[in-house]
């Protein structure tokens, strides 16, 4: 029985001077880079995912001139560009597995992506026999939430890292974080994990 870490969408494009920041972006970066210093050697797997999209069309209705912020969204985290690189306070030395998604579609869970190899993330928790996960990163109220809800419809007993995590909107957040609760999610802080 082994133990990952899974760590969503710290990307530039998604703290603090991106195109669609997330307020709180930067020190969510730096307090996984600070877990991963004290405690990348509690995890088998640590995987870290990114938006990674097209940068000609609209992938699949995902960028829009007029978004609602719901399905469709501004321009972000273009392939190859710097918002949609890690953001530079997080240290991702420890990361084992590197995804990329939304390549061309909408894609909000890490496990709609693909690592280096072109595995999944469901392959990578499998084939290392991981029982449980701890979730970090950006947002709470989006990419988060769809990635934790994929990791307990995989099988994983999934822990929240609450002060590790940040969202676009309060309201939303806050009822990403019931709702994952409900699935059956703990929800508790890095110092609790």
């Amino acid at each position: 029985m082994s133990r990952a870490l899974l760590i969503v969408d710290v990307q530039n494009d998604f703290t603090e001077g991106g195109a669609l920041a997330v307020s709180g972006g930067d020190a969510v970066a730096a307090a996984v880079s600070a877990h991963l210093a004290a405690h990348a050697a509690d995890y088998d797997v640590i995987v870290a995912s990114r938006d990674w999209h097209d940068a000609a069309g609209d992938n699949g209705g995902h960028f829009s001139a007029t978004p609602d912020y719901t399905d469709s969204w501004p321009v972000h985290c273009v392939a190859g560009t710097a918002g949609a690189e890690y953001d530079p306070l997080l240290t991702t030395d420890a990361v084992t597995h590197h995804v990329r998604k939304g390549q061309g579609q909408p894609a909000y869970s890490m496990f709609e992506g693909v690592d280096d190899d072109g595995r999944t993330v469901a392959a990578v928790l499998t084939a290392a026999g991981v029982v449980t996960a701890d979730v970090v990163g950006i947002a709470t109220d989006h990419c988060v939430r769809a990635s934790a809800l994929d990791a307990i419809a995989h099988g994983v007993r999934v822990r929240i890292l609450t002060d590790l995590i940040a969202g676009v909107a309060p309201e939303p957040s806050a009822a990403a974080l019931a709702e994952l609760a409900h699935a059956g999610a703990e929800l508790v802080t890095s110092a609790q994990a």
